[in-house]
């Protein structure tokens, strides 16, 4: 066995894989260093972005080596256009993209030709990522009171009372039934904080408390009189994984 060949631990969980990359030596140079390290699966190959979103819809996927240089789609914009995508490792030849793929809050940057010592370090950074989010996941004693700063203040607040999220760039606007609260934070690191089972992403830009979703209307959402944005991509799983579930009229 490879010397730098990593076996799980016994509470690593397996992360399956999707390489996407327009040239066949890339994708089994990728796949092969995959089957090196036995806390990640190649769960599937696809040549184009377009193919890897349709693959995206029909399986779970934890992990994503996106190149970037692909015809119609580049790996940038196919990120950009994912309202909820998976860990990604941006794989490409051209060092000039690394800001941008920092800019998308990927785990990592490797430049091809890829050894498997540095793929190694960028699989290990995303299954410390990975199992830290599952962590915060199966945390079943959240406290139901939170912490925000507000100038040289710490307010508190109840997760509950959030009726939705809102995305401002580098800020978010914590939206409450009578005040909002603007702090200085990424929307995916506040996900990642909040219960997965009360609070859903409905868009790119807007997070929202399942439990206070007055109507949902076509591509629109409504809490409290305000309408919301549904993202296309997002919308099949909010009815069926939210709302048909307490369905009780047919």
């Amino acid at each position: 066995m490879d010397s730098m060949t990593a076996l799980p631990g016994k509470n690593t969980p397996l992360m399956r894989c999707l390489v996407v990359d327009d040239e066949p030596f890339a994708i089994e140079g990728i796949t092969d260093h995959i089957g090196k390290l036995n806390f990640l699966h190649a769960a599937g190959t696809c040549s184009s972005a377009i193919e890897a979103k349709e693959l995206l819809r029909e399986k779970d996927i934890e992990l994503m080596f996106l190149d970037i240089n692909m015809p119609d789609l580049t790996g940038l914009e196919f990120l950009e256009s994912l309202d909820n995508p998976p860990l990604t490792i941006l794989t490409t030849a051209y060092s000039e993209y690394a800001m941008d793929g920092y800019r998308l809050n990927v785990v990592d940057y490797l430049l091809k030709p890829i050894g498997f010592q540095r793929f190694f370090q960028a699989a290990e950074k995303a299954r410390e990522v990975f199992m830290s989010r599952s962590s915060l996941q199966k945390n079943d004693e959240l406290p139901q009171e939170m912490y925000i700063r507000q100038g040289d203040s710490f307010m508190k607040i109840v997760w509950e009372d959030i009726l939705y999220v809102e995305s401002m760039q580098n800020y978010l606007k914590l939206h409450f039934e009578e005040k909002t609260f603007t702090i200085h934070q990424t929307m995916t690191s506040l996900e990642d904080l909040l219960p997965k089972d009360a609070f859903f992403r409905i868009h790119k830009s807007y997070l929202v408390n399942i439990s206070h979703i007055d109507m949902v209307s076509g591509g629109r959402i409504f809490i409290r009189g305000k309408e919301l944005p549904l993202s296309k991509h997002r919308k099949d799983e909010l009815l069926n994984n939210v709302i048909l579930k307490k369905l009780i009229s047919k």
